[in-house]
């Protein structure tokens, strides 16, 4: 079994000591100190949560501002004989395996992109017009359908590589995708029968 270093033994022991003066402080009415605990407490967060959910900044983020709601409403809780970043981690775990689950539901629920969307047709006599006029619904979409459909869809990139050059995750660009596709291809087909 691998050992902790001793620094990082002592950071902990340091971080500890630091955190639960202030939350015991707070607890008992220094708002001053509360706000301190709750600032350190949010970069112990991002630190902890972002070596588990390394990748997903974005979830890390929504995991700390949820985490350091449910530790205020759960503040009574704590038991001071504790250790408090026991109970802060154990909170953490929660929250992180309550979004792994939603995560997972969702990708469940995702529909594979469908290629064959009238939207992406050709005719080799309208090809221009086609291209503008993909051009032109494309950009009644937000950016964050419009960009995955354009860089996967029509340009060729994975998901992987438009993750990266637009910033999103790879799971967000998923859902750009298939919600962009969704939209186009209800207004598509809305315009259509309204041609017809």
């Amino acid at each position: 079994m691998a050992r902790t270093p001793i620094s990082s033994r002592m950071q902990m022991g340091d971080a500890e000591a630091a955190l639960r003066s202030l939350f015991l402080r707070g607890l008992d009415g220094d708002a001053n100190a509360y706000r301190e605990f709750l600032q350190k407490l949010s970069a112990h967060l991002r630190a902890f949560l972002g070596k588990r959910l390394f990748g997903w900044p974005d979830e890390v983020e929504d995991l700390v501002q949820e985490c350091l709601l449910a530790m205020h409403n759960q503040r009574h809780t704590y038991q001071s004989d504790q250790p408090l970043t026991a109970w802060v981690h154990a909170i953490a775990r929660y929250k992180m395996i309550d979004l792994l689950r939603a995560k997972s539901v969702r990708e469940d629920l995702h529909d594979p992109l469908d290629d064959d969307l009238a939207v992406f047709a050709e005719s080799a006599t309208e090809a221009s017009d086609a291209r503008r006029d993909l051009g032109g619904l494309l950009q009644t979409l937000p950016e964050r359908q419009r960009l995955p459909i354009v860089h996967v869809k029509i340009e060729g990139l994975s998901v992987a590589e438009t993750a990266s050059l637009t910033g999103m995750s790879e799971s967000a660009v998923k859902v750009g995708i298939h919600r962009g596709l969704k939209a186009l291809a209800a207004r598509f087909g809305h315009e259509w029968s309204a041609a017809a």
